[in-house]
């Protein structure tokens, strides 16, 4: 969303959530990084949006879980909402396991492959080889403190078998599920995905 828009933007995915449209389905809104002029008016307004978990962006240690939570409680949430961590940067993902075990309401790690790929100076190959590190070392550290997991995005939208590889191989690594970033990609996730 453009800087100027953010407001706007907020008010409506706040509305969305309230209004119970969707179903059965888990809510989960992102809010901007507290870092930015956004991020804890976003916090504020999702704590009592109706949404089941807040996505945090470059969450790089256990005192950023922290401050959202403080912001959330603050805020008037609900106890049951869930805090989900975005791990996209280096640091975060050196810190994987102090922020995995930080607080109670942390409930699942992002993994935000194209941030770390740009950070590591790598390139997105099929194979995922400059992944593997970052990826292994998020799984480990979700699963020794019970968190769930999911894989970060797939780019190349036209490359449906590129994805389905990709989505074989978060199965093979463990992980729950995958961000996808095309209406395309659903059925596809949800076929290998499915237990």
């Amino acid at each position: 969303v453009a800087p100027d828009a953010k407001e706007a933007a907020r008010g409506n995915v706040v509305a969305a959530a309230k209004s119970k449209a969707y179903g059965k389905r888990e809510i989960v809104i992102r809010c901007n990084g507290l870092g930015t002029a956004w991020g804890k008016a976003d916090v504020a307004a999702i704590a009592t949006s109706g949404a089941d978990a807040i996505l945090v962006p470059k969450v790089e240690s256990a005192t950023d879980v922290a401050a959202v939570v403080a912001l959330l409680d603050a805020a008037g949430a609900p106890a049951a909402m869930a805090v989900w961590a975005m791990m996209e940067t280096l640091k975060g993902m050196l810190r994987a396991e102090e922020i995995a075990g930080s607080h109670p309401r942390l409930g699942l790690f992002v993994m935000g492959t194209n941030d770390l790929v740009k950070d590591m100076r790598a390139r997105h190959t099929p194979m995922r080889l400059p992944m593997i590190t970052a990826l292994g070392i998020g799984m480990l550290a979700a699963r020794a403190h019970g968190l769930a997991i999911l894989d970060g995005v797939y780019n190349d939208i036209q490359d449906a078998e590129g994805f389905k590889a990709v989505c074989r191989q978060g199965v093979e690594m463990g992980f729950d599920g995958k961000t996808l970033i095309h209406p395309g990609q659903v059925e596809p996730c949800n076929e290998i995905f499915a237990p």
